[in-house]
């Protein structure tokens, strides 16, 4: 392995596309095109990609980092589909990757409240904003669509019963805390 390959594996992978792509080849082995079509159902209102050649830089990435391997055999045919699967390496950095973003989310979320406190002489602002979160959150409520509840529908249907469980938790719970800063900086407002 050469000097440019070793320093690409050494810096961490920053593409939400690419990491979203090594989940869809680690949940089914797949040609690139196929993962297209399955990139857009999966993650259509989270995550775009700009191209299907987005697919084939990914893939190579992931390949050259040791993510992902070819599947041989699968170049046969008149238009050869090479498919991909996940290494135990590509397996175990999606792995860790997930459990990053864990504590990345709350920091994203502890940090909005930390500057929010910024406004504690001028409470409008805060309360301003504190609106503006519900409304947001009522919105997203909104667009949701409920999942397939059939429980033997296959992964596609398990993640869209999984997301739109954790979307319902995540904005029952940030409209409890709107509920909760709103009564704080009410106090503010009424002590002055």
């Amino acid at each position: 392995m050469g000097e440019g390959h070793a320093r690409k594996r050494a810096a961490p992978m920053r593409s939400l596309v690419n990491w979203a792509l090594l989940g869809l080849v680690i949940d089914r082995p797949s040609y690139a095109y196929e993962l297209a079509q399955r990139f857009d159902r999966t993650y259509e209102n989270a995550i775009a990609l700009s191209s299907v050649s987005h697919v084939y830089i990914a893939l190579t990435t992931l390949e050259e980092r040791g993510f992902v391997e070819e599947i041989e055999g699968t170049r046969m045919g008149r238009q050869p589909r090479p498919h991909y699967r996940a290494t135990e390496a590509g397996v175990e950095a999606y792995r860790d990757s997930l459990v990053q973003q864990i504590g990345e989310d709350r920091q994203r979320q502890r940090l909005f409240v930390l500057e929010l406190g910024a406004f504690a002489r001028i409470p409008e602002i805060a309360l301003d904003i504190i609106d503006q979160v519900e409304r947001s959150c009522l919105a997203e409520a909104g667009k949701a669509p409920l999942p397939d509840m059939e429980p033997g529908a296959g992964s596609t249907a398990l993640m869209a019963r999984l997301v739109a469980e954790e979307n319902r938790r995540a904005i029952g719970a940030k409209l409890a805390w709107a509920q909760y800063a709103r009564q704080s900086f009410r106090a503010l407002r009424t002590r002055e």
